[in-house]
């Protein structure tokens, strides 16, 4: 896995560039989006990153608003990061500007009347996301998990997680019970024994991992996982001020770029005690997690194809009725002025 790609300056036909983007209708006009002249800033809502993170690095130092400021923006901090489904949801709803998500969240987000664009692509996280299962539950393998019940996210990563490793095992969906959960609320119901696995991602897997009381049965590389993390903006908010979106880019590739360097030093960016703070043993499996992992990049073609896979994969399952075109909802981040 490559953290930095140069073949995705040379970008798919079916990317969008800003001129195509410019010529689409706009999802309509926010507080955001009504400054008007060079003297006026424009403000960019984006999920409070928490307590970890190249946002909250740039929130606590300053150093977002300061990038932004020279694209005539500041930031504004609405409600706060989770899972990407509610954030596309605010977006749609011209509530927000920005959201992190995963092209598997993404896609069954697309399958709906999106009024955003995904920007930006992380490579999959090879060793943080996977199938968790509990220390000593005699579950070795994937064919362990036939009659037994996993939690996973309806229609995200863990659904997508667990699907794709039952495919790969050459096990029939239906031979394993899928129990939809929130994932803040899956952990307890894990720890306590109501169901046998756990197909989940970093942000909820690292404390469970870290608590030496779980593993991953199979983690990303072991399925063959093609969940990329992307970075969507709000289409209305993309036509009106590219040269914004381009500089939340650049800072989020530098930025990423130092993390991946220096983990330790995106970990408990306000408080170190407490139920946000990394500590102990999960504190070093997730700063083992970052320095493995990619940053953020442009969109290349490589990306598109494994995005395109993910979509065939979700209509092959029934999770989406068709096969969602994920290439007409992808904005060439290079070419925006």
């Amino acid at each position: 896995m490559n953290s930095h790609r140069p073949g995705r300056t040379a970008l798919a036909p079916a990317l969008l560039t800003v001129t195509a983007l410019l010529a689409l209708s706009a999802c309509g006009t926010s507080e955001a989006d009504s400054g008007s002249g060079a003297a006026s800033t424009v403000t960019v809502r984006i999920p409070d990153p928490g307590n970890s993170g190249v946002l909250a690095v740039g929130k606590k130092d300053g150093s977002l608003d300061k990038a932004l400021g020279k694209a005539g923006a500041k930031v504004e901090w609405t409600g706060s990061a989770g899972p990407f489904a509610p954030a596309a949801q605010a977006m749609n709803a011209d509530q927000l500007d920005f959201a992190t998500g995963s092209i598997t969240s993404g896609v069954t987000s697309l399958a709906q009347r999106p009024g955003f664009k995904f920007f930006t692509a992380v490579d999959p996280d090879a060793t943080g996301e996977g199938i968790l299962v509990q220390n000593g539950s005699g579950i070795d393998s994937v064919a362990g998990l036939v009659g037994k019940k996993v939690a996973v996210n309806q229609g995200g990563t863990g659904e997508y997680l667990l699907l794709k490793a039952l495919a790969k095992a050459g096990i029939p969906a239906d031979k394993v019970e899928r129990v939809y959960l929130r994932p803040d609320q899956t952990a307890a119901v894990f720890n306590a024994g109501k169901v046998d696995a756990w197909a989940v991602w970093a942000t909820y897997a690292v404390a469970e991992i870290g608590s030496g009381k779980a593993h991953f049965l199979a983690d990303g590389a072991a399925i063959g996982s093609d969940n990329y993390s992307l970075n969507a903006v709000r289409t209305g908010f993309a036509e009106k001020h590219p040269e914004i979106v381009k500089a939340l880019y650049t800072y989020l590739h530098d930025a990423s770029a130092r993390q991946k360097k220096n983990p330790a030093a995106y970990l408990n960016v306000f408080t170190d005690v407490g139920p946000t703070a990394v500590t102990g043993k999960a504190q070093e499996v997730q700063t083992a997690i970052i320095a493995k992992g990619g940053t953020v990049d442009p969109i290349g073609p490589e990306d598109i194809e494994r995005f395109e896979a993910v979509a065939a994969f979700y209509a092959e399952q029934k999770v989406t009725k068709g096969q969602v075109d994920v290439a007409a909802h992808l904005l060439d981040v290079e070419k925006l002025t």
